[in-house]
C-alpha cells in the first residue's frame, strides 16, 4: 500500500474517532450533569397531554412560576404563567404574559382566578384553562420553581444580566436602584417579581418581560456550544418540563448563535377588554372579554 494511501486512512480514521469522541463526551456530560443536578420533581404533572404541534419548526410552550416557601400565603398556585412561541423558520420568539388575578373560566363551568389552575389540576389543568378561555394551544410545558430560577440564571449568565431597572425596589432584603444595573439570579428573580406599588401586576408584568427580551438579547455566545450538553443537563435536572431534551439543544443553538430575532411580547389582558371586580368569591380579580383577548393573541400568534 502507497505511503500516501496509509496516511489518508489513518487520517480519516483519526477524524472519525475524534467526531466518535466527542458525541461520547457530549452524552455522557449531558446524563453526569442532569444525574448530579436532578432534584425530586413533582409527579403531578406526569399526565400532561399537549396539543399536537402544527410544524415542526414551530412549538409553544407553557411556563409556570410556582413559589414552593413554606411562607408563601398562595402555596400550590403559579405566581407566574407565561406562554413561550418559537418559530424555528422565521426565528421569531415571541412571549404571552397572562396575569395572575385574571377571572376565567374553569373545565367545571366554575369560575377563579388563573392562577388557582395549577393548585387545582397542575400543568394539565393550566392548559386546559388557557385553551378553552382563550383558544391557545399549548405543546409543552415547563414548570420552575423561584429557585432553581435565581439557580439556572447563574448558570448561564456567570457574569450577571444587564438590566434598565425601571425604578427603586426593595423585596425580600435585596436593593435594587433605578439605572442601568447588572443583576444575578436572585436580584433578577426579586425585579421580575416587585410588584408592591400602584401598578401592581401591570408593572410586574412588563418588567417581566423586560428580564425575559434581555435573556433573549444576551444570550448570545454565552456559552460555548461544546458546553451546551452538560449545561442542558443541569437545566433539565432542575425544572419539570416534557420538552424532549434534544429539543432544547437545537432551540439554545439558535439563541447561542445569534441567530434568533427579537422578542415580541403581549401582556393579557389586553388594554380595553378588561374591569377589575372585588365582590367574587376569589376576592379582588380582573375580569376579561375572553373573546376580545382571544382574538387579539391570535393575531399576535400570526403577526412575523
Amino acid at each position: 500500500m502507497k505511503k500516501s494511501v496509509k496516511i489518508m486512512i489513518i487520517s480519516l480514521l483519526s477524524v472519525l474517532l475524534i467526531v466518535v469522541s466527542a458525541g461520547c463526551y457530549a452524552a455522557v456530560s449531558f446524563q453526569t450533569a442532569k444525574e448530579e443536578s436532578e432534584a425530586k420533581l413533582p409527579t403531578k404533572n406526569q399526565n400532561f397531554t399537549g396539543d399536537e404541534q402544527t410544524s415542526d419548526k414551530e412549538l409553544t410552550v407553557m411556563i409556570v412560576g410556582n413559589d414552593s416557601r413554606d411562607d408563601d400565603e398562595d402555596q400550590g398556585r403559579s405566581d407566574t404563567l407565561m406562554v413561550a412561541h418559537y418559530d424555528g423558520k422565521t426565528k421569531q420568539p415571541k412571549l404571552i404574559s397572562i396575569m395572575r388575578d385574571s377571572y376565567v373560566t374553569f373545565p367545571d363551568g366554575g369560575q377563579d382566578k388563573i392562577n388557582a389552575a395549577y393548585a387545582y389540576g397542575g400543568a394539565q389543568m393550566t392548559k386546559d384553562v388557557l385553551k378553552n378561555n382563550f383558544d391557545l394551544p399549548i405543546n409543552y410545558y415547563v414548570v420552575m420553581d423561584f429557585k432553581e430560577f435565581s439557580d439556572i440564571i447563574d448558570e448561564l449568565y456567570p457574569k450577571g444580566v444587564t438590566i434598565e431597572a425601571e425604578k427603586d425596589i426593595n423585596l425580600d432584603g435585596v436593593d435594587i436602584f433605578k439605572g442601568e444595573q447588572t443583576l444575578h439570579g436572585n436580584s433578577l428573580l426579586q425585579y421580575a417579581r416587585f410588584r408592591m406599588d400602584e401598578e401592581g401586576d401591570f408593572g410586574r408584568i412588563r418588567r417581566q418581560q423586560q428580564v425575559m427580551d434581555a435573556l433573549v438579547e444576551q444570550s448570545k455566545d454565552l456559552i460555548p456550544i461544546w458546553e451546551l450538553p452538560q449545561v442542558a443537563g443541569k437545566m433539565v435536572g432542575k425544572i419539570d418540563t416534557n420538552v424532549p431534551t434534544s429539543l432544547l439543544i437545537d432551540l439554545a443553538k439558535d439563541f447561542l448563535t445569534g441567530k434568533v430575532k427579537p422578542l415580541k411580547s403581549l401582556s393579557v389582558p389586553v388594554e380595553g377588554s378588561w374591569q377589575f371586580n372585588d365582590y367574587t368569591d376569589s376576592g379582588s380579580v380582573i375580569e376579561l372579554d375572553e373573546q376580545q383577548n382571544a382574538e387579539a393573541i391570535k393575531a399576535f400568534m400570526k403577526d412575523n
